[in-house]
């Protein structure tokens, strides 16, 4: 055990989970890949969690972030401020949503703990619908809101949340139906718990679950949704903290898949619109952002620094059409993944799109999780230099694989054989 992870069990939570039997601590990143401290070389399939969106130490970001600290680090939103006033600017064009406004924030959590401040302010109401196998955040009201025991570790919240079915496509008691089946059964038990409640304030969802393991409902779902809750005046709360940014390569947004019926009334972002700078936010109409009836600031949400560094990563992101890239080299690896996982026992179905990819593990012989595989399969990988994560909810367990956008046909080829080496080494793999 190393000096340094003895030195964390001593002053760091017990909660506060890491990766791997022996824990290794990155030292710094180029383009798709990490070295650790002791000089090993990894291909980085994970991105601090979806966060490294473009490349580590992408030139652009480390300039501008360096230029901007040179001139002033930190003023508050008390003062105007350039870079948040041009980001904001942009990404109120990029969301969709008409006469946007943009709040930023330091974290994904915190966006989404703003957008349901708003939606219960606007609708004044503190009932709130989410998704079963949903992950939101780690603060006392977004804990109240997922739908993942894994990640709830308390049942008290300051909103009543009901939970709708739709959020896996392949589990739970639509599974079995067609696609236009099983989202006219999760309309039907979505008018059903409507007719039990008083007046909700918003649903929330995930275009596609990060944390519960990459999962999604056919496209088209949030839209019929969306019919309804119009009916009954809900708001629809988009998390795109994992899905936005071209990530899913079909669409800039996640929502995107389910516009039929327009854009959702507010939008949460963050992670890789900073790639690794704290940025998050919120994006919705303006007579919704401004319901608010109290003062308010935020003393590091767009911050000159990070927004800097927002900026440069944005303009890179769209210059170099790295979505497009998600989109060509994302359908290359599913592919390659899915051949991989042909005939391997353990692999129970290999889902998602662009580069935001799920391989789902089960008992061989049964549909019941493995995370015990998943832990195997993450140590062998890292073994042979590669890094991927996992998540999963109710009896799932999956890996996660979402490398930085810029990822080349020649290392997702060789992630890929990585990972399939991998597989095939579990007991269950099968021969």
């Amino acid at each position: 055990m190393s000096s340094l992870y003895e030195r964390h069990r001593a002053v760091a939570p017990d909660w506060l989970a890491l990766y791997y039997k022996n824990p290794i601590e990155l030292t710094h990143g180029e383009g798709r890949h990490v070295w650790d401290a002791d000089g090993n070389r990894y291909l980085d399939f994970f991105g601090g969690i979806l966060t490294t969106m473009t490349a580590h130490a992408l030139p652009e970001v480390t300039k501008a972030v360096a230029e901007q600290a040179g001139r002033i680090i930190h003023s508050s939103t008390l003062y105007l401020n350039r870079p948040m006033v041009e980001l904001a600017e942009r990404v109120a064009a990029l969301s969709g949503i008409p006469d946007a406004r943009v709040f930023f924030t330091t974290s994904g959590t915190e966006a989404n703990d703003t957008a349901l401040l708003l939606a219960t302010a606007y609708r004044r109401s503190n009932q709130i619908l989410a998704m079963r196998n949903s992950y939101h955040g780690r603060s006392f009201s977004t804990v109240g809101i997922t739908g993942n025991r894994s990640w709830s570790p308390t049942g008290l919240s300051p909103l009543q949340t009901l939970y709708v079915h739709g959020g896996v496509r392949t589990r739970g008691p639509y599974a079995q139906y067609t696609d236009e089946r099983f989202i006219d059964a999760c309309v039907a038990d979505l008018e059903d718990l409507l007719g039990h409640t008083r007046d909700v304030a918003a649903l929330i969802a995930e275009p596609i679950q990060g944390v519960g393991g990459f999962t999604s409902p056919p496209d088209g779902l949030y839209a019929a949704f969306r019919r309804v809750l119009d009916r009954h005046g809900i708001l629809w709360i988009a998390d795109e903290v994992q899905t936005g940014w071209g990530r899913t390569g079909e669409h800039f947004w996640g929502w995107q898949a389910h516009g039929q019926a327009g854009p959702p009334d507010i939008l949460t972002f963050a992670k890789g619109i900073g790639n690794g700078m704290s940025i998050g936010g919120v994006v919705a109409r303006a007579e919704i952002m401004n319901c608010l009836d109290a003062n308010s600031i935020s003393t590091f949400g767009g911050s000159p620094v990070t927004m800097a560094a927002g900026l440069a990563n944005l303009a890179y992101l769209l210059e170099h059409d790295l979505q497009g890239n998600a989109r060509r080299v994302g359908g290359l690896l599913i592919e390659r993944l899915r051949a991989a996982a042909a005939g391997i026992d353990a692999v129970r179905e290999v889902r998602g799109r662009g580069l935001m990819i799920g391989l789902e593990l089960t008992r061989p012989g049964t549909d019941r999780a493995d995370p015990d595989a998943a832990a195997a399969v993450l140590e062998a990988t890292r073994a042979n230099g590669l890094l991927i994560g996992k998540g999963g909810g109710h009896d799932t367990s999956a890996l996660r694989i979402a490398p930085p956008l810029s990822l080349t046909v020649a290392e997702a080829e060789e992630g890929a054989a990585i990972l399939e080496q991998a597989l095939r080494s579990l007991p269950s793999a099968g021969e």
